[in-house]
């Protein structure tokens, strides 16, 4: 049986000697405001393109290529703030996700009562551009780790961010083709 003072202490300390991180990440250094902006450039351009203007139409507009081309260029940016291919990748894969949720995620609260009965252009136009941005950072991704450890920090930005857009404009496009 344990001691009454060993209840109060969570189990991966009791069995275990936890080391606490050498350098904790902290909310003064720039990388850090880098990697959350990066995360949240895509669903910062939904909210603005929502809140300034809701969609009406059906086809693409320039702001759905917006939406992804900030998606992807926003995660190939968190991934450019890591050393090392893994953690260029999976920074890069993590912050695409994240922002895909979040875009998906406003165009449904934008939506309102629109979602109700009917599929909005609001979640419809974030989809797209969700879907469209997570190719663009799945591309970044690679990029990503072609360019970790080769390049400066500004080489390992630049090439992920471009190609990330470039290849979330094209899967867009794909996407919202008719024929």
């Amino acid at each position: 049986m344990t001691a009454p003072d060993d209840d109060l202490v969570p189990i991966s300390v009791r069995l275990g000697e936890v080391v606490p991180p050498e350098d904790p990440e902290d909310w003064t250094r720039p990388l850090t405001w880098v990697a959350a902006l990066g995360m949240l450039a895509g669903p910062i351009v939904a909210l603005v393109w929502f809140l300034a203007a809701r969609p009406s139409a059906d086809p693409p507009l320039l702001g759905t290529f917006l939406v992804a081309a900030a998606l992807a260029g926003g995660a190939a940016l968190t991934g450019s703030t890591q050393q090392g291919v893994a953690r260029a990748w999976t920074a890069t894969l993590g912050a695409g996700l994240f922002g895909a949720l979040a875009v998906v995620v406003i165009g449904v609260v934008m939506a309102g009562e629109r979602a109700v009965e009917a599929f909005p252009p609001t979640l419809a136009h974030a989809f797209a551009a969700a879907v469209a941005g997570l190719a663009g950072a799945a591309a970044a991704a690679i990029g990503a780790g072609v360019v970790a450890g080769r390049a400066g920090r500004a080489g390992r930005a630049l090439v992920p961010v471009i190609v990330g857009a470039v290849v979330a404009g094209a899967a867009l496009a794909v996407l919202t083709a008719r024929g």
